[in-house]
């Protein structure tokens, strides 16, 4: 590991990307069907976990990634928001 890598993304990087992507959808399918705050709580929650790993990898990113994933996690807040109201 190098130096300036963090223990957390050596962990991430080191996971099963078939599991992770499956506990993803089962937390967003949770978050979607989940009616009211909850689940907008629970959108919430994920679009914050996203743009925490997105200011993380910001820098090794293409531009074109950037805006693709800019405009996704804006429409997960505003997903999440509608669902608040």
């Amino acid at each position: 590991m190098q130096r300036t890598q963090r223990p957390l993304l050596a962990r991430l990087a080191g996971a099963n990307p078939t599991s992770v992507f499956l506990l993803t959808l089962v937390v967003v399918l949770v978050a979607f069907f989940t009616p009211g705050v909850v689940g907008g709580l629970l959108t919430l929650a994920l679009a914050a976990a996203l743009i925490a790993l997105l200011v993380t990898t910001w820098s090794v990113q293409a531009p074109q990634t950037r805006v693709l994933r800019l405009l996704m996690l804006t429409l997960l807040v505003t997903v999440g928001l509608a669902k608040l109201l």
